[in-house]
């Protein structure tokens, strides 16, 4: 929704509300017409996901207006749904970022102002733990400030709802609805943090809920026998990228059995400025170089590393010459999912009706795993909200039961008391997993080799478009309305077979022109399925101005799947011209 920009910065400027500090940030802008636009032309879009965006005064940023804003708009949904809803109230985390405390406070304010009881954590805490608090209390909503892995200058506010799932798209929407008609600045109800506590509006939560969820994680255990059986030699090193990693994750190996838990001393250091790593993302190799610095000395076996919110977990393996390689999500979801339903069966606790998930852009070896092993595997949407609503469903019509979820931006989910990405219970498994290999005689590194000679060499690469500035999104609506209307009929020399609309669900033969539909439908994403078994699948990022394109692909051979993905990868290139 655009906004008279220059009308919105001297509202802002004029207001009474901003201190000293946050008028001398707008007025150093003052001459500056561009860097006024770019703050004041809309509102952040309030989605699915929440808010994110850096942190600055204005209307088109993350800072305590926004909040409280945002805060207002969820406390007017949930109050829609009666008195009850208001008692089971919300709970709220935050995680290392800058400003983070002062923006959860801000948020317990604006709901204790509107009467809804709020559960606070008394400092930074994994994104898993506040799913977990959710459902453990029987909240009605759940808000988390958090950026997930981006840069040190962004921040972000994620909703979820009474499931411990992120919001699904109408609770999105009906917020989005009531930010319109509220003025950021006038129609705020809030009450001092201290007056709430007394008032009991407020309860800050600690050790016990840390507890609660650590029994859940510790059940996800398989095989302890085993790790002790290997625990005297079997090192490993810890980065928690200097986030909410720090505490938990390192206290599940203790309590697994682990006694070589080497944590990297600089980055287990909480800042939100991130002083050691350009990205505090796993899914940059880079950023783990203090860690393999400190694997090498120690001669440690495995590095594993989560983000700053710990819901996403990356890991280093040691190769067969010695040297420390990464994992990609797929990689690691794929043996993931092999190494649990192995367990599960080892240990005689796998449930009937077994089924993993994972979402469409995610690599088909996992369902190549699955399907050998007699456990069902179902695509969702990208996002663990819809792996969540599946989940929800299943336990409805009690038809399956979920033994793994993941995605391949490094994200995992096992057990049932989350509805999002763990990346506490995933590293405690990863290690499990390690282990029982070494108990094998074998790495991680050979375990994955095993996989490919059995289910065949898959391979996958994801590619950013990126598009920024204000002509970003506009930019990204006309590719895919391009790629839709005209879809490639071929692609680096190898025909299209199937052309797929996930947005109305359809399903185009490209030889016949026959149309047909499948299951899933209602997400902006477009497949191309190749002659050769290839998948291309374009989707725009939910919070970032990108185009991401993902290649999936099998072959009878590494270096036929390789070149396979080197060739598409090239063609990509020239989709943005």
């Amino acid at each position: 929704m655009a906004t008279d920009y220059m009308a919105e910065y001297e509202k802002w400027l004029n207001s009474s509300v901003l201190t000293e500090e946050e008028r001398a940030e707008l007025l150093a802008i003052k001459d500056d017409p561009k860097e006024i636009e770019s703050r004041f032309y809309g509102p952040l879009e309030f989605g699915t996901a929440g808010l994110r965006g850096t942190m600055k005064v204005g209307l088109h940023h993350m800072n305590d207006y926004v909040v409280r804003h945002a805060t207002q708009g969820f406390a007017n949904v949930i109050a829609a749904e009666g008195d009850e809803a208001k008692t089971r109230g919300v709970a709220i985390c935050m995680d290392c970022r800058l400003h983070n405390m002062d923006f959860a406070r801000a948020a317990a304010e604006v709901m204790a102002g509107n009467g809804i009881h709020v559960r606070i954590f008394e400092d930074l805490r994994p994104t898993p733990e506040l799913s977990f608090a959710v459902r453990e209390y029987h909240c009605q909503a759940g808000i988390n400030i958090t950026a997930s892995h981006n840069p040190k200058e962004y921040n972000g506010y994620k909703v979820y709802w009474e499931d411990g799932a992120q919001l699904p798209p109408q609770h999105a929407d009906a917020i989005a609805e009531q930010l319109a008609k509220i003025d950021i600045f006038q129609d705020i109800r809030s009450m001092p943090y201290d007056d709430a506590v007394s008032a009991g509006l407020i309860t800050v939560m600690g050790e016990e809920c840390d507890e609660r969820f650590m029994r859940n994680v510790m059940a996800m255990a398989n095989d302890p026998k085993m790790v002790a059986s290997v625990a005297d030699d079997f090192k490993i090193v810890f980065t928690p990228f200097h986030g909410c990693g720090h505490k938990l994750v390192p206290l599940a190996l203790r309590r697994m059995g682990m006694k070589h838990i080497l944590c990297e001393p600089q980055q287990m250091v909480i800042d939100g400025n991130f002083p050691t790593v350009k990205s505090p993302n796993p899914e940059n190799p880079e950023g783990f170089y203090l860690a393999i610095d400190l694997a090498k000395k120690n001669g440690a076996t495995l590095i594993v590393g989560t983000d700053p919110d710990a819901d996403r977990v990356g890991i280093m393996v040691r190769d067969g010459m010695g040297e420390y390689v990464p994992f990609t999500g797929n990689q690691t979801g794929a043996l993931l999912c092999d190494y649990l339903i192995g367990a599960k069966q080892r240990a005689g606790t796998m449930p009937e009706q077994p089924a993993v998930l994972k979402s469409i852009v995610s690599s088909e070896m996992v369902r190549e795993i699955a399907q050998r092993n007699d456990v069902t595997c179902f695509d969702t949407f990208t996002g663990f909200k819809f792996m969540a609503e599946k989940i929800g469903q299943f336990e409805q019509d009690h038809s399956y039961n979920a033994i793994f979820s993941f995605e391949e931006s490094y994200g995992y989910m096992i057990g049932n008391y989350v509805r999002d990405k763990d990346a506490v219970t995933a590293s405690m498994l990863i290690v499990e997993m390690a282990c029982w290999y070494a108990s094998q005689g074998m790495t991680l590194f050979d375990a994955l080799n095993a996989l490919y000679e059995k289910y065949g060499h898959f391979a996958e690469k994801t590619f950013n478009l990126v598009m920024p500035g204000l002509d970003g999104l506009a930019k990204m609506a006309a590719l895919m309305a391009r790629l839709r209307e005209h879809p490639y009929q071929e692609i680096a020399g190898t025909k299209v077979a199937a052309f797929k609309d996930y947005r109305d669900g359809s399903v185009t033969d490209m030889a016949t022109g026959k149309k047909g539909t499948m299951e899933l439908s209602g997400s902006n994403v477009l497949r191309f399925e190749l002659e050769d078994g290839t998948s291309f699948i374009v989707r725009p990022s939910g919070t970032e101005p990108k185009i991401k394109v993902y290649l999936l692909t099998r072959a009878d051979s590494r270096v036929e799947a390789d070149e396979r993905i080197a060739r598409y990868g090239a063609f990509v290139a020239s989709m943005q011209e």
